[in-house]
């Protein structure tokens, strides 16, 4: 995975310490042990757990990006948000299944 400068890139300069942790903790060293969970699984837990909570902005939108480049395809995510709706709840499912229609209509 590519090194992350998101935190530092929006919030450097107003939150240096969450921009730190989101940058080289979360994305340095949580996504980076594949040996225990590869970033693909990461990516549908991401997604699920974004879903779940309600998180339907761009953080939901970079994720399925992001699953979709670590090869999870568009049956599967149709698969795994459908499952999920059933346990998260039917109009995030709705918003999560717009979001990504968008993403892998995209080349």
């Amino acid at each position: 995975m590519a090194k992350v400068t998101a935190g530092r890139d929006e919030l450097g300069e107003f939150a240096p310490k969450f921009a730190q942790l989101n940058d080289d903790v979360l994305f340095g060293e949580i996504w980076s042990r594949e040996e225990k969970l590869s970033a693909r699984d990461r990516s549908i837990v991401t997604v699920t757990a974004l879903m779940a909570g309600g998180i339907l902005d761009s953080s939901l939108k970079f994720h399925l990006q992001n699953a979709k480049n670590h090869g999870v395809t568009k049956e599967e995510i149709a698969e795994i948000l459908t499952h999920a709706a059933f346990y998260a709840g039917w109009p995030k499912a709705w918003a999560a299944f717009r979001m990504a229609k968008q993403v892998w209509e995209e080349e």
